[in-house]
């Protein structure tokens, strides 16, 4: 037992910085290597227009035992519930839907998501892994008195679950759909962003770390542990610098674990690099589209399809704008001028994912955010979307883009080239796998190696935020335990700031 180990963090994401936080609070020494020149992950803002965005999550979700939610109390940030806002879709061929049609579309695909969960708890034993999510909404819609045009566009609605997963609905396994479910609670929308947060967080390691920018990591050399040694974790970066430490936690995303398992040496367990492989890892991706002024907002239009202070607009399987044939093409968005001041501005968040978010990404590479080939490819990927709102007019000036920034975290190495884990058609134990990724298949009880991140977190909190900063502290307090740094007793260290054993 060394008194203050030194511990090294693969990874400045909000789970390394959350390990970090709670390692030093308990006498160990961390070093954290990051390949960015920045800390942050996936949280980093960005400007489009004259306003500062998240390009990575934008949402607290769940409102219930949520240490991010408490964190965002206390650091004033603000949030912004738009739970009661207007909400329009239109229909394949462009119109927009009644009220009173869309409110029972609505309320099938949240009901039906509901009873998604259930049954995945109840008979995942036996539901076989071929069978989807989109499967269940195809039995469930055809057990209503809907007619047959409302059975559409419940299932074309139903395939916008894919913006909460990153991939289309009818490649996520209905058979461990029960690990998408959320903390208790409502959703947020960080109205003010992340930033505050992100500070709040990182702040004991910025004060007491040793933080490394840009440093991609290229081996990790954990040999198992042997009687009576000195036990060493030996990390190499791309630079060929070499740092030796007692123990390591890899915070990197998913998608890269998935493209690096050779990194490790020895291998990984083959039980972990299953794990590894089988979970899937998203495309999630937001284009924010800002205009002079909101025209879809506080519209004095007088019909009851497009009535004042629209704040979502989801566009379901268009036939009236081209795209690539296989590919899925619905697009929804999010009003950013619904926000409370001094937040809002005029912009539409559109959020894309699996297929269709890949083809608008493709279509971008190689032009640079200035350029007016990046600006041509979104107006003509989102026009025929935006102008189908309340108040557009070709020939107002307001209604001409001004700003527009794509997040491209598929064509990012270091986020692993994609977002967030999920659970696809053919998986056989997702719920062994992600417990292997806790537990590392045992390689940090011998051979002193930790895995955390979002992909690694308590089922309630999978994919989010909030599960990244889970998966940090749990690795933190297995880490101290096994020194026997900080207040021991029999269930280990103990931290009033932390959730209970079970929640971990």
């Amino acid at each position: 037992m060394t008194l203050s180990p030194h511990i090294g963090i693969i990874g400045a994401g909000i789970s390394g910085l959350r390990c970090a936080e709670v390692l030093i609070q308990n006498g160990a020494q961390v070093t954290i290597l990051e390949a960015r020149d920045r800390i942050g992950g996936r949280i980093h803002q960005s400007t489009v227009g004259d306003h500062v965005v998240d390009l990575g999550p934008n949402w607290i979700h769940g409102a219930g035992e949520n240490p991010i939610m408490t964190i965002a109390e206390e650091t004033e940030t603000v949030m912004y519930d738009p739970e009661g806002g207007r909400h329009i879709s239109y229909s394949r061929d462009g119109h927009p839907i009644s009220d009173e049609v869309s409110t029972k579309v609505q309320d099938f695909v949240w009901t039906t998501i509901a009873e998604a969960f259930k049954y995945s708890n109840h008979h995942g034993e036996s539901i076989p892994v071929e069978r989807s999510l989109f499967d269940f909404f195809c039995d469930q819609v055809q057990n209503t008195t809907f007619s047959d045009e409302e059975k559409e566009l419940c299932l074309d609605a139903c395939r916008l679950w894919g913006t909460y997963v990153g991939d289309q609905v009818d490649k996520q396994s209905l058979k461990f759909f029960r690990l998408e479910e959320c903390v208790d609670g409502s959703n947020f929308v960080v109205a003010s962003t992340y930033k505050r947060i992100l500070a709040h967080v990182a702040k004991t390691a910025i004060e007491k770390a040793d933080i490394r920018l840009n440093k991609p990591v290229t081996e990790i050399n954990a040999p198992p542990r042997k009687p009576q040694s000195k036990h060493q974790v030996t990390v190499t970066t791309a630079t060929g610098t070499i740092y030796n430490f007692d123990e390591v936690v890899v915070t990197c995303p998913l998608g890269w674990l998935k493209q690096n398992t050779s990194a490790f040496t020895p291998a990984l367990p083959p039980r972990l690099e299953k794990a590894i492989n089988d979970i899937s890892y998203g495309r999630l991706e937001k284009i924010y589209v800002t205009f002079p002024q909101a025209f879809w907002h506080n519209n004095t239009s007088t019909s009851t399809t497009q009535s004042q202070n629209t704040v979502f607009a989801q566009f379901l399987t268009p036939s009236y704008t081209t795209h690539p044939e296989n590919t899925e093409w619905n697009q929804e968005c999010l009003s950013l001028a619904s926000l409370p001041s001094p937040h809002a501005h005029s912009t539409l968040l559109f959020y894309t994912y699996g297929s269709g978010g890949a083809e608008i990404i493709n279509r971008l590479s190689g032009h640079e955010p200035s350029s007016p080939e990046y600006r041509d490819i979104l107006i003509s990927t989102l026009q025929p979307f935006y102008s189908r709102l309340p108040g557009y007019s070709a020939e107002n000036p307001d209604c001409v883009p001004v700003a527009l920034l794509a997040t491209q975290w598929q064509k990012d190495v270091f986020a692993g080239n994609g977002s967030y884990c999920n659970f696809q058609v053919g998986i056989e134990e997702a719920d062994i796998d992600i417990e292997v990724l806790r537990s590392g298949d045992g390689i940090g009880l011998s051979r002193g190696l930790w895995f955390a991140g979002e992909h690694t977190a308590p089922f309630v909190a999978l994919g989010t935020t909030t599960g990244a900063y889970w998966s940090g502290e749990r690795i933190a307090r297995a880490v101290c335990r096994g020194f026997g740094i900080g207040e021991v007793d029999g269930m280990g260290v103990k931290d009033d700031s932390l959730p209970s054993a079970d929640k971990l």
